[in-house]
């Protein structure tokens, strides 16, 4: 290998990671795919990633080149789209059927990809997806018809967010501060009767980050520390500046409108749940960006999580039934993996989603703060515990009964 073609390769492994890391990739399974790639390049390499940085060592079997790269990457949001693309080109590389200077110039037309979904589409995904939620959580007609209007709400805040960096950095509170206050407003002049803390939490659950949770625990069970670590507490602090915002919201509510008692939402059928479970996983396809032939295989992760999760909870008790949910979530995301030579994540996030109880770790900061429970839940802390094991275990569990063919 020439010093020419060794700068082509670690040009390209590095914008490789870089996007990868873009797109939300786990950072063991970031590592251990990029490592997969430089072995197949000819290259030697050791990745360390965490979520606001990548540190990437590059060298030849003899030495005569080395590169060392470490950069500060902001953290990025899951784009199923752009990853099964960036993966396809990857292995297309590797086969031979492109070159690598096409291939680095792949890399910066599939960076700069809108979503396929556009704009209009995408906060309507919002606002179906925080309706479906509610479903899931025992709201009544009401709760569903605002969740999914402040859920839009909070999509525009979103965008905004976009596109200036003071307002990314209050999302989170400035969010849930508006989605606090228009719901006391909603209460107060439109109906009476309406449960405003389950309004809230639906209308936010994009933004609660209950994957994130999951994945810095699957990151400390991997024995990626650093990362799992940093992952984890940042999730935490999302969770209390969404908390904070949502609380302070309602406190200058109250005291505009008046204090209001909970109402209990109305009891829908069961069946409504499994609609909200659809409803659900076709608002995620466009706001992760799934690719179109991938869409029927992420709906179907979303039903086989909850539908497994929801029977076995049946006969478990203690959230139980969120191990043999993830377990089957992780054979059917393998088993996806093989067959179409694609990444598993772009199936399992979908049906992640119906299971990690960032819901539920709300309720219990509600509980324990408020000390007012807007939805029954006993031992919630308890049960949010084990969740969060389960949902690893089974995970671990499901790639030992079927490896998977993609380290992504």
């Amino acid at each position: 290998m020439n010093t020419f073609e060794f700068i082509q390769i670690r040009r390209f492994i590095l914008k490789l990671g870089k996007m990868l890391h873009k797109y939300g990739s786990p950072s063991f399974r970031l590592e251990t795919y990029l490592s997969e790639v430089a072995t197949s390049l000819g290259v030697r390499s050791s990745f360390v990633s965490t979520p606001t940085s990548l540190t990437i060592v590059l060298w030849s079997d003899g030495h005569e080149d080395e590169y060392n790269h470490c950069a500060r990457i902001e953290p990025g949001e899951l784009d199923m789209n752009s990853l099964s693309l960036t993966d396809e080109l990857a292995v297309s590389l590797i086969s031979g059927d492109i070159s690598l200077e096409d291939a680095d110039k792949k890399l910066d037309e599939i960076d700069e990809l809108p979503s396929p979904y556009g704009t209009l589409l995408t906060g309507g995904a919002f606002g179906l997806s925080t309706s479906a939620f509610s479903t899931l959580m025992g709201a009544g007609w009401q709760e569903i018809l605002w969740s999914g209007v402040l859920g839009i709400v909070v999509y525009i805040w979103r965008l905004w967010a976009l596109r200036s960096k003071r307002v990314n950095l209050m999302l989170e509170p400035v969010a849930s501060f508006t989605v606090g206050l228009g719901a006391c407003a909603i209460s107060y002049f439109l109906s009476y009767e309406l449960n405003v803390w389950l309004i809230i939490l639906s209308s936010l659950i994009i933004l609660v980050p209950g994957l994130s949770l999951t994945i810095g625990l699957a990151e400390l069970s991997s024995r990626n520390p650093v990362s799992g670590t940093a992952r984890f507490m940042d999730a935490v602090m999302q969770l209390f500046k969404l908390y904070f915002g949502a609380f302070l919201g309602v406190t200058v509510g109250y005291f505009i409108f008046g204090k209001q008692e909970l109402a209990q939402a109305e009891t829908l059928p069961l069946w409504i749940n499994w609609v909200g479970v659809f409803l659900l996983s076709v608002g995620l396809v466009a706001i992760f960006r799934t690719r179109l032939k991938h869409v029927p295989f992420a709906i179907c992760s979303t039903f086989i999580a909850y539908g497994t999760s929801f029977y076995a909870s049946t006969f478990l008790a203690n959230g139980m039934g969120a191990f043999f949910g993830s377990f089957a979530l992780g054979v059917f995301a393998n088993v996806f993996s093989r067959f179409a030579n694609a990444p598993s994540t772009i199936v399992a996030m979908h049906g992640l989603i119906v299971l990690v109880p960032g819901s539920k770790t709300y309720i219990g900061l509600n509980s324990l703060i408020s000390g007012q429970e807007f939805i029954k839940a006993d031992h919630i802390g308890q049960e949010t515990f084990i969740i969060l094991m389960s949902l690893i275990a089974g995970l671990i569990f499901a790639n030992v009964v079927v490896p998977t063919r993609k380290a992504l």
